[in-house]
Parts: structure tokens; C-alpha cells; sequence
């Protein structure tokens, strides 16, 4: 059976970076416990210029959800990121350098051991149908949105909340907002992560 859980970003305590250029929100690890994750979800609040932390092993998604964008340092040269742009996988052990664009962002991060299964970040359009082989699903809003999953009845996922269900495999999803459109300056993102059995 499909479950749905929502975890509002203000209700998880940011943690600052060790080199002080912004903090982090670590929003949904997996398998959690005191496991090592091999799935991390997490927000970042980037304050100033400043190096990424570099991850060793891991494949990494990074999309820009607000603010004015990033400048980001990657072996095949840089890239210019706003909340416009597609999210970008790269190498977690690049760390790349970072750069502001104009004033802080906020930022979508999907990291994944490698080898610990397959995984997809990527945007949400309203009235645009989701469908996924993964088990485990999401979908992260900076705006109010109704979410359908298949014919059930859609639910509310408020402003900055990730929604996330298991047992979602081959269903449908689809967000509907007023207007069938994104506010100006609003996001959505669908994630996805099978593990590897």
C-alpha cells in the first residue's frame, strides 16, 4: 500500500556548513537509524561564495529553488544555475566551486551512494502526469499544490514541504496548482530512488 509523508522544511533544524557559507536541512535519509545513509534529501541555504563539500562515491542532484542562481565550478567547465534551469547530476566528489549570482539561494540536494540504487531529480509541471518505476517517490514545492497519486483523492502538500511515498511503483502523479501554472518565482520537483536489491 501506498504511504504519504510530509515533512515541512521550517520544522527541520538547519545545520551550519564548517566553512560557514551557508547551512543545511537534512530533510529524509535512507535506510535511517544509525545506518549510514545511502539516500540523503537535503536543503541548503548558500549564504556566500564558497567551495561545495566534496562526496566521495556518491552521484549528486542539485536544482536552485530560489533566489537569484549559482555559478558552479565542474570539470566540464561552469555552469550558471537558476531556479529556471533543469537540475543538474554531477560527480560528489567534484565539489565544486560556487559562486552567487546575485544574493543567497536556496537549493534541492539528492545524494546517492553509488551502487546503492538508481535514483532521478528532476521538475514538476502542473496537469503533467508522473509516472515512475521507482518505489519510493517524492515531490518537493516551494508552493501550495494538490497532489494525485493515480484516481485517489488529490491531498494537500503546503509551500516548502517534501511529500514522500513507498510502494508508489508505475503510479500516476500528477500536481495541480490555481491557474494549471507555477506562481512567478515558484518550484516543483519530483524525485525518485530504487534501491538495488
Amino acid at each position: 500500500m501506498t504511504w504519504l509523508q510530509r515533512i515541512a522544511i521550517d520544522q527541520v533544524p538547519p545545520l551550519p556548513w564548517r566553512n560557514g557559507g551557508g547551512s543545511t536541512r537534512e530533510l529524509f535519509t535512507w535506510p535511517g537509524g544509525s545506518a549510514p545513509w545511502q539516500l540523503r534529501i537535503s536543503l541548503a541555504d548558500i549564504t556566500q561564495d564558497g567551495p561545495f563539500s566534496a562526496f566521495d562515491g556518491v552521484d549528486r542532484w542539485f536544482a536552485v529553488l530560489q533566489g537569484a542562481g549559482v555559478r558552479l565550478a565542474l570539470p566540464g567547465g561552469v555552469q550558471t544555475l537558476d531556479a529556471g534551469s533543469p537540475p543538474l547530476q554531477f560527480d560528489g566528489a567534484a565539489a565544486p566551486g560556487c559562486w552567487l549570482v546575485d544574493g543567497p539561494t536556496r537549493d534541492l540536494n539528492l545524494m546517492v551512494q553509488r551502487g546503492a540504487g538508481q535514483a532521478g531529480l528532476l521538475a514538476a509541471a502542473p496537469r503533467q502526469p508522473w509516472v515512475h518505476g521507482a518505489p519510493l517517490r517524492g515531490l518537493l514545492t516551494t508552493t501550495p499544490v494538490q497532489l494525485q497519486i493515480d484516481d485517489t483523492p488529490p491531498c494537500s502538500v503546503g509551500a516548502w514541504t517534501l511529500a514522500l511515498a513507498g510502494a508508489a511503483s508505475g503510479k500516476r502523479w500528477t500536481i495541480t496548482t490555481p491557474g494549471d501554472s507555477l506562481p512567478t518565482g515558484q518550484r516543483a520537483c519530483w524525485l525518485a530512488f530504487t534501491p538495488n536489491r
